[in-house]
């Protein structure tokens, strides 16, 4: 693919919100932190590199969190692209802490979130994050405390959106009664659809949905895998066809793959360009 038609646009728009449009395609954070997302990258200015080119390639939603690293990528987005381009949707979480490599614990009490907040606005070089969603939502805390206290934030201009992460449906209906929730993120791809009953939801309700791990890791690009065979006939990575699947699934379908190099970004932005047919997307599903 020449370097002149490689863009995320042809992935169409989407408006989080109603009044944050976003290119379909995304782009998430957490794989430029170190080993266990934790800690700095092997390579800070590869990082950097990924990151600039990211929105080179038209791509307009970035999701981070203040847990990566932690505050690792915040401030590598800082670094790379403040001031931000306007049409740049940073998408960031609170609601884990982290003790160490791999080691994720939600908190949710209030005065947690909102210090955590405040730390992503200063980390990022925000005056109001645009999309600020609840990480997990932590069991010892009432729902009411941790919704109120992002909706309170809302209200007071720091934040414009509330989403939520890793929930099902009851829980999600739970919260939008309690503050205005746009977007919902969990774990999705071609292999693992446990959450369809959620994005079933999303789809009735108008919200976005943001599959995290939709590529499961580079599992559905391994030798042998169940795209193998459909990516050599198509003429594509199975990656990008596991990015174009998801794409056709759903018109709420946001997919964030995440990289720590330049060329597997624009790999995995060229799947933007993909459109499947009905045969192969039918067939795709039943894998």
């Amino acid at each position: 693919m020449s370097e002149t038609l490689l863009s995320a646009k042809p992935s169409g728009t989407y408006a989080i919100g109603g009044d944050l449009p976003v290119t379909r395609l995304g782009y998430g954070t957490m794989q430029l932190t170190g080993p266990g997302v934790w800690g700095d990258p092997a390579d800070p200015d590869e990082a950097l590199r990924v990151l600039r080119r990211t929105v080179e390639l038209g791509v307009t939603l970035i999701d981070t969190a203040d847990a990566y690293g932690p505050f690792t990528a915040d401030l590598l987005l800082r670094k790379a692209l403040h001031p931000y381009r306007d049409d740049l949707v940073i998408a960031t979480k609170v609601g884990h802490t982290r003790q160490g490599p791999n080691i994720w614990t939600p908190l949710g009490r209030p005065e947690y979130l909102r210090q955590q907040t405040e730390l992503n606005l200063r980390h990022l070089g925000l005056e109001r994050i645009p999309l600020l969603q609840l990480h997990r939502i932590d069991p010892a805390v009432p729902l009411e405390d941790q919704i109120g206290e992002l909706d309170a934030l809302r209200r007071e201009g720091k934040i414009q959106h509330i989403g939520l992460s890793e929930v099902t449906v009851a829980q999600l209906e739970a919260a939008r009664a309690i503050a205005p929730i746009v977007s919902v993120q969990n774990r999705y791809n071609l292999v693992d659809r446990d959450s369809e009953d959620v994005l079933s939801y999303a789809e009735a309700n108008g919200l976005a949905f943001i599959p995290w791990f939709p590529l499961a890791t580079g599992r559905l690009a391994q030798p042998g895998g169940p795209l193998e065979e459909p990516a050599k006939r198509l003429g594509v990575t199975p990656s990008q066809l596991a990015l174009a699947w998801l794409l056709r699934r759903s018109p709420v379908m946001l997919p964030i793959p995440g990289t720590s190099s330049v060329t597997h970004l624009e790999q995995n932005v060229a799947a933007a360009q993909i459109t499947l047919s009905d045969d192969d997307f039918t067939t795709l599903s039943h894998a």
